[in-house]
């Protein structure tokens, strides 16, 4: 059933044609790259060992298998090899894994993006690092910029907080810079080493639900202003982007900071918002620019958990197949935060690429509680 798009719904825009919010300039995303560690694993050999790191000694498993069982996930990438996690002691040990292999992963798909787009590492003039999974000072930019081969004067934006929103929510401030930067390019890395940031001897709900659902990757993505011509330029172009925070849900997603970490904080409500809120916005932010739910024709959703992909499908009344990118990305390579929605673009753009003309949406959830929306014309 369609929800009606209310008064409220529809952010007001200084400048309309027939009813419709002008188009601004566009942004042609011209590569994107995922890395992915080399330690994979099949859903079903991980159960135990995650059990062995979670639970105590001769603890019930019968939640944690079950919940291993219902992620949608049949396979995973993990940063270290899964034997190695009990050797993990603190958090500072936990943290130099992440920079040691969020390092080799950010290089790799960055130069893997470049290489796609054919560019060079002196090309670009903006960086955008995201990632919740460790922390560092300098940043993981900083550091590739000078073993890529950037530019000094290239500008940086490290970006931490942002969580699994962080792929839409790039993207969108990357055509934010580059609508002001014509000729400009840009380039936003993702780095999520989410398995590092599992709790030992942590037998909450939250805890569980990640160890059954998120994986480990690293994704990086190109864009440039305006329309760039050439066979590398085949886009899709980012025609314009939404932000939305939800009032009263910072509860809701996120982490707890203490001396083991990051512990992971995933409410029960947010199914409940997504059906609540999110369907009506989205049709707001279409209507602005003449467009319905039934105008989209790829959905490029960032694939949070089969209840999640599931409220999404409800609220907007989308056909079974829609979300099949999401769900075919969770269960190849599970919940890798912001690199996720990244990881399905580019799965989207080399094997089923959409009709030239048609839309596409980007959307994304993440801590805030909030919800990050690109839309996409190919």
């Amino acid at each position: 059933m369609r929800v009606p798009v209310t008064a409220e719904d529809l952010p007001a825009s200084p400048g309309t044609v027939r009813g419709k919010a002008r188009l601004p300039a566009g942004t042609t995303i011209t590569a994107v790259h995922t890395a992915l560690p080399a330690h994979r694993y099949a859903q079903d050999d991980l159960t135990e060992p995650i059990g062995d790191l979670c639970l105590a000694p001769g603890a019930d498993r019968a939640l944690l298998r079950r919940l291993h069982a219902s992620a949608g996930v049949r396979a995973r990438h993990l940063a270290l090899p899964i034997a190695r996690y009990a050797a993990l002691r603190d958090f500072g040990q936990a943290n130099d894994a992440w920079m040691a292999a969020g390092l080799e992963l950010g290089e790799e798909a960055i130069a893997g993006a470049l290489k796609e787009a054919g560019l060079e590492p002196a090309d670009v003039d903006l960086l955008v690092c995201t990632s919740v999974t460790g922390i560092a000072a300098p940043s993981l930019d900083a550091r590739l910029a000078g073993r890529l081969g950037m530019r000094p004067d290239v500008k940086r934006v490290p970006v931490f907080g942002l969580g699994c929103v962080a792929g839409a929510a790039g993207l969108a401030r990357l055509h934010d810079y580059l609508r002001g930067h014509p000729g400009g390019t840009a380039v936003l890395l993702a780095v999520e080493l989410c398995s590092l940031t599992l709790q030992r001897r942590d037998d909450s709900q939250a805890n569980l639900v990640a160890g059954a659902l998120f994986g480990d990757g690293a994704a990086a993505l190109v864009a440039r202003a305006g329309t760039p011509a050439g066979p590398r330029a085949s886009g899709p172009t980012v025609v314009a982007t939404r932000s939305r925070l939800y009032p009263d849900t910072e509860q809701l997603l996120g982490w707890s900071i203490g001396t083991t970490g990051f512990r992971v904080v995933i409410g029960a409500g947010i199914p409940g918002i997504v059906r609540s809120h999110f369907g009506r916005h989205l049709r707001g932010f279409l209507a602005e620019y003449g467009l319905t739910v039934e105008d989209i024709g790829t959905w490029v959703c960032h694939p949070g958990g089969p209840k999640v992909l599931s409220a999404v499908a409800d609220t907007l009344d989308l056909p079974d197949n829609a979300l099949a990118p999401a769900w075919n990305s969770l269960a190849a390579v599970g919940n890798m935060s912001s690199v996720s929605v990244l990881h399905i673009l580019q799965t989207v753009r080399e094997s089923a690429r959409p009709e030239p003309g048609s839309w596409g949406l980007l959307m994304a959830m993440g801590p805030g509680f909030c919800s990050e929306l690109v839309l996409l014309r190919w």
